[in-house]
């Protein structure tokens, strides 16, 4: 029992701070543009499959480098080219531009490095065993994964609350006019957030591409839920989206590992429930059957109970 404690707690860790780092620059695209980027996942695919790439020359590490700042690069163009462009027409173009452009994106992956998954490998500096606790042992790389992730937490929120650049960012946030007044060039603002924002859901691929699987379908598997850990925590909170995403990693990580159904908790007080009874298989379901829409669920009680989310700085 300790020991599925614990290690569900790392795992619960270690997803929840992959999904900040997907989250931290959605969070400040989406609060600061209002801009539903449906292909912000797919930016964290391509982080993934070009660090693949490049390792396939240089290593594992200079593509971790290069492969944010490549992806960084492609999503300011998209700004600069496209977005800017869609804007003007309202959240409808832009929500069916980025929605086209997470199919586009994912058909290209396909054409270049095919349907099947790669071999993108952890590299062999962190390919070994942190500790063993329990006979179980604890892969190198997923304690990187996790250092990393806190690392670039406390990175952004030094640089978003201690710097004159963070100052423009949060003020551009909820008084855009005024800090075009001011002298400061907005639309360059925005480029170079939503290129910031891509950069990091690459960074999140690369690392966690040798750990998982790369392959096309991995946007599709993270995406939706990185809206759930941007409204949850809040728009414009770096620190909400935090929050949210470490509760969401915990929460379906424990759920996912408790095989029990409402049948099972009832049986012991003297109740039986079967198929055939009222609501049939709602019963019989486990909680790990039901793991993956107890983010959604949450999504929807933050909705009609704190509109604004966690730590958000507006409802609007």
């Amino acid at each position: 029992m300790l020991e599925l404690i614990i290690f569900s707690t790392l795992n619960g860790l270690l997803y929840g701070l992959l999904l900040f780092l997907l989250a931290s620059g959605l969070t400040l695209i989406f609060s600061m543009m209002g801009v539903l980027n449906f292909a912000h996942a797919s930016f964290y695919m391509l982080g993934a499959y070009f660090g693949f790439q490049v390792s396939l020359y240089v290593g594992y590490w200079p593509g971790l480098i290069l492969a944010p700042l490549l992806v960084g690069g492609i999503g300011a163009l998209v700004e600069r080219y496209g977005l800017r462009t869609v804007h003007k027409h309202g959240h409808v173009a832009e929500l069916l531009f980025t929605f086209g452009l997470a199919f586009m994106i994912e058909e290209l992956v396909q054409m270049v490095w095919g349907k099947v998954p790669v071999d993108y490998r952890v590299p062999d500096l962190l390919n070994f065993s942190a500790f063993t606790l329990f006979s179980t042992t604890y892969p190198a790389f997923r304690m990187f994964m996790l250092i990393t992730s806190v690392v670039v937490f406390l990175g952004l929120l030094l640089l978003l609350t201690k710097t004159r650049v963070g100052l423009i960012i949060r003020a551009a946030l909820t008084h855009p006019n005024m800090v075009g007044m001011l002298g400061h060039n907005v639309p360059l603002v925005f480029m170079m957030v939503f290129g910031v924002g891509c950069g990091l859901a690459a960074l999140a691929g690369v690392i966690a591409g040798p750990a998982l699987v790369t392959q096309p379908a991995m946007a599709a598997s993270l995406g939706p839920i990185l809206f759930v850990v941007v409204v949850v925590g809040g728009l414009g909170s770096l620190q909400g989206a935090f929050i949210a995403a470490l509760v969401i990693g915990l929460v379906q990580t424990f759920a996912v590992a408790i095989n029990v159904s409402v049948a099972d908790v009832l049986a012991p007080l003297g109740i039986t429930l079967t198929r055939d009874s009222m609501g049939g298989d709602l019963w019989m379901a486990t909680v790990a059957q039901v793991a993956p829409i107890i983010p959604y669920l949450l999504l929807v009680l933050v909705l009609i109970f704190r509109p604004k989310g966690l730590m958000g700085y507006r409802e609007t």
